[in-house]
């Protein structure tokens, strides 16, 4: 009787165990900026946002289409390790090198992040994705060209 106790409690240990590790990252998925929600000031607002988030062996890879408020369109894609490393962004208007951390290390959900433009202010900020899995919410600061403070709230819904 204790043999087989043990052993109906070590499958469901492996199971939930293969569960767990199946589970995929919070920021995978493809996510779509709700203007409504949205908030930049100053502005102006992008017309559109869409980012697709894959994992790729622990790192983060963002693959991300904006079209900004007079309609020109953009391609930004980059790869990076949740380490505090920079790390190449191709094509970025915001930034040539973004770095990543997370501020609780078993918080899978809350993501700090730094944009670096050689000879301009770095854009910081923090991505927190919705514990329904369904939002997540980017709030970032940074220092126009003009040396004025900007600050933007930006909501994102998964598709």
């Amino acid at each position: 009787m204790k043999i087989r106790m043990l052993l109906v409690a070590l499958l469901g240990l492996a199971f939930s165990s293969a569960a767990l590790a199946k589970e995929k990252a919070p920021y995978v998925g493809t996510w779509k900026l709700n203007l409504a929600k949205s908030k930049y000031d100053p502005g102006p607002m992008p017309k559109s946002a869409t980012d697709v988030n894959t994992e790729v062996n622990g790192a983060m890879t963002s693959v991300q289409e904006w079209v900004d408020a007079d309609g020109k369109a953009s391609h930004v894609e980059w790869t990076a390790k949740f380490d505090g490393k920079d790390y190449p962004v191709k094509g970025g208007v915001a930034g040539t090198t973004i770095s990543l951390t997370r501020p609780d290390p078993r918080d899978s959900r809350t993501v700090d992040w730094v944009w670096k433009v050689p000879g301009m202010p770095d854009v910081s900020g923090r991505t927190v994705y919705g514990k329904d899995g369904k939002s997540r919410t980017i709030k970032d600061k940074s220092t126009d060209a003009a040396g004025k403070p900007t600050a933007r709230t930006r909501v994102y819904e998964r598709q």
